[in-house]
């Protein structure tokens, strides 16, 4: 007996029976004594029954509560026999109300069946696959009260109730026990326990056996494969899980394929047959064992991919969506797997066209297109190309080519005519241009244009920049003549070819016209100004530049020899090389250059002396030889970027002396002849100088004072007596005066004499006198002088 009030709640007090090995049925029988004045529960009594020593596990019978002050009788019916034994335990729990009794007493052990609680029979293992649902089947006899609970206890402790409980006859019934899909952690060892407030029944432990069916631990290998067929063994000596095994079968599908099928396997090898070509498949090996739910997991999978057979055709449908100059866009018939007849494949579009000018060289290029792509954009073209297109269609197995196909590109503006393929031949006033096909005609030419304009020239007369003008070409004339140009001077040249989508790029060069010889503003052959024995006189007259300004000018004598060719006024065989009067001496040259003139120095039309004795850049102007006729030239030359252009003219004609019987020679060796020309020329000169004064007189109009020629005489003979020495300079001015006088005598009356012998020594003697030093004598003294040079 126990007072709660003295207790502590859920303090406990166990009372433990002694260890039972029965052979038969027999009852265990006790009273128990539970009140409290006020009504409350003073605890909770609990019967345990532990088999074999081990776990207590759960209460198979309790009761808590306040049920008078009075005792109860209550039996307990175990169905644990030998050699097993178990031991009955009694608890009693303090409740938290800590007030009334709780007592136990007269625990009694008989031979016969207890009359209050039913007498389970034997309960046999039960064995399951894992995953399955077990399945235990109580069978008792006795009587059952309508408070009758069954369940099912596991020796943790664990208590399921009854699934059903069936009525065999008045004193048998069956309890049915489920527990669902168990699995490795729920194999134990389980009883039946029937609860009710006048006992307790309680079935020996029967073991719940959990299967674990069997699964390979390795998957199949694969021995061969083909386009449309796998051959595999299965590998099943490991397994994981429980046998023995009494199917085998096989478990493909597609990698990513919804549907599965299984296949029963007798042999070790097996052939999968009918599969698709270049496609993935999962293959394993299903095991199964006895009973329901005995098939294993599928083992672990076979990843394997049969091969790819050829293609069935090459790709279709190929056409141009949209065609440009400089592109191409194609598309073609969509690929299906019946037509690849792989996964893994290509599809390469390959074209081909020529390049180059002759269109001697090809280029070609294959792409690759990319997965599912049916269009395609060809870029970086050339206009106006016929473009060889093809599509070939490739896996591992082989390759289908299709049909090739033309295609033409559009037209463009044409490229640029290549400056290097500009050639020309300039003349003085017209430019031939030769030109070539642009190397990108980028279609067909339908025409050329060529525009030119004058931009820089020499020629101050002509305008630059000048007017564009514009010349259009067929297309298969490639060449032009330009006529009417200005000599010397530059023209921009622009060339572009046409097409019919517009004018290309344009090449433009420079040529400049050739200069043209400077031309003379004369007609016939002019007279000349003045003439005498050694000199002629004449005009020069600037000539017009063309296309160059004037550099220099020449003044060139030429012998007129009767033999010769004479040459026309005008004419165009000049003399393009300088020679110097002791070069033509040397030479044996026919003519000499008398004088060079710079441009600056004839800025209009001036008189010029030929045969005046004079230096002119180097080029001696020697008096003309009486006897001898001479042809007089003037000479422009123009010079510009290494061009050298000239012209010339005859401008004056000397005639030699024709009324001389015999020739005059002069010699400085004879003494005789020395002497006569000294007294002749002394005389001479007295008598030119006084006529001359009478006749310079005379035409003035005004008389001869008395002694005033005589005075004039003496007076210049008495200065020139102070002067005995020679110097290299020019005559005085009486000379000169004489020499007037000397034309004058030769055009007025003179002595019948053989005045052309007569002016014949005197030109001699002038010779003599200035290249000599004569000049600075006085006349009465060249007798003096001529015995001088004898002795």
């Amino acid at each position: 007996m126990v007072n709660s009030s003295q207790h502590a709640p859920g303090q406990r007090a166990h009372v433990v029976f002694q260890s039972l090995s029965e052979n038969d049925t027999h009852c265990l029988q006790f009273s128990y004594f539970l009140y409290s004045r006020d009504g409350h529960s003073p605890g909770a009594l609990g019967v345990y029954v532990r088999v074999n020593g081990g776990p207590l596990g759960s209460a198979v019978w309790n009761m808590s509560g306040s049920h008078g002050r009075q005792w109860h009788q209550a039996e307990l019916a175990v169905s644990t026999f030998w050699p097993n034994e178990y031991q009955v335990l009694f608890e009693a729990v303090i409740s938290t109300d800590r007030r009334g009794y709780m007592g136990l007493d007269d625990i009694l052990l008989f031979s016969y069946p207890c009359a209050k609680a039913p007498h389970f029979s034997r309960l046999g293992d039960v064995e399951v696959n894992a995953g399955q649902n077990a399945t235990f089947q109580c069978m008792a006899a006795g009587r059952a009260s309508e408070a009758e609970q069954f369940l099912l206890q596991r020796q943790g402790g664990l208590m399921v109730p009854a699934a059903s409980v069936k009525h065999i006859s008045h004193r048998r019934f069956l309890a049915t026990f489920q527990l669902p899909e168990v699995g490795r952690g729920e194999q134990d060892l389980y009883r039946c326990v029937s609860q009710a407030p006048r006992g307790a029944g309680v079935s020996n432990f029967a073991e719940l056996i959990v299967k674990e069916p069997p699964t390979p631990i390795a998957p199949p290998q694969l021995l061969r494969a083909g386009s449309t067929y796998l051959i595999i063994q299965l590998n099943t000596n490991s397994i994981i899980g429980d046998g023995p095994i009494v199917r085998k079968e096989i478990e493909y599908r597609m990698s990513r394929g919804p549907w599965a099928e299984v296949h029963a396997v007798s042999m070790q090898t097996y052939k999968l047959w009918h599969l698709d070509p270049d496609t993935e498949y999962e293959i394993s090996v299903l095991l199964t064992r006895p009973g329901e739910g005995g098939t294993g997991k599928p083992g672990p999978a076979l990843v394997s991919r049969t091969k790819c057979a050829e293609p069935m055709k090459a790709p279709k449908g190929l056409a141009f969506s949209e065609i440009q100059s400089r592109q191409l866009t194609l598309q073609w018939e969509p690929l299906g797997y019946n037509v690849t007849r792989c996964h893994t494949y290509t599809v390469s579009l390959c074209y081909r066209y020529t390049v180059g000018s002759s269109h001697n060289q090809t280029f070609r290029e294959c792409v690759k297109m990319e997965r599912g792509t049916n269009r395609y954009t060809i870029k970086n073209l050339l206009p106006y190309r016929n473009i060889h297109v093809r599509l070939i269609l490739a896996n591992p197995e082989g390759r289908k080519e299709g049909k090739e196909v033309i295609f033409q590109t559009d037209e463009d503006v044409p490229g640029g005519i290549s400056a290097e393929s500009l050639t020309f031949t300039p003349l003085e006033d017209m430019i031939f241009l030769k030109w070539e096909e642009p190397l990108e005609p980028n279609g067909l030419i339908t025409q050329y244009e060529i525009s030119y304009q004058s931009i820089e020239s020499s020629d101050p007369a002509v305008n630059v920049p000048g007017p564009r003008r514009t010349v259009s070409k067929l297309r298969n004339e490639t060449y032009h003549v330009f006529s009417n140009l200005h000599p010397g001077t530059t023209y921009l040249f622009s060339v572009r070819a046409r097409t019919g989508k517009g004018f290309g790029q344009t090449a433009l060069t420079e040529i400049t016209t050739n200069i043209s010889a400077p031309s003379f503003d004369y007609g016939d052959m002019p007279s000349p100004l003045g003439e005498s024995e050694s000199t002629i006189t004449v005009l020069l007259r600037p000539a017009q530049g063309r296309g160059a300004p004037i550099s220099v000018y020449q003044v060139i004598v030429e012998e007129d020899r009767a033999r010769r060719m004479k040459r026309e006024p005008g004419g165009q065989d000049c003399f393009p090389v300088p020679l110097t009067f002791d070069a033509a001496l040397a030479r044996g040259a026919v003519h000499y250059f008398g004088a060079e003139l710079p441009a600056s120095s004839l800025l209009e039309a001036t008189p010029f002396t030929v045969g005046d004795n004079q230096t002119y850049r180097g080029y001696w102007n020697p008096p003309l030889e009486p006897k001898k006729a001479y042809l007089i030239y003037f000479q422009a030359t123009s010079h510009l970027k290494g061009e050298t252009r000239l012209n010339c003219i005859r401008i004056a004609r000397k005639a030699a002396c024709k009324e001389s019987k015999r020739p005059l020679e002069v010699s400085q060796h004879s003494e005789e002849m020395g002497l006569i020309l000294g007294v002749c020329a002394g005389g001479l000169v007295v008598l030119i100088i006084l006529l001359g004064a009478i006749i310079i007189i005379i035409r003035k109009g005004r008389k001869l004072r008395p002694g005033e020629g005589e005075g004039f005489v003496q007076d210049h003979t008495k200065r020139w007596r102070k002067s005995w020495h020679w110097k290299p300079s020019s005559l005085p001015p009486a000379w000169l005066r004489t020499t007037s006088w000397l034309q004058a005598f030769r055009l007025g009356p003179h002595p019948p004499i053989g005045s052309c012998l007569l002016l014949a020594v005197l030109e001699q003697i002038s010779k003599m006198g200035v290249g000599g030093g004569l000049g600075r004598y006085p006349p009465l003294s060249l007798v003096l002088f001529v015995l001088k040079l004898k002795n």
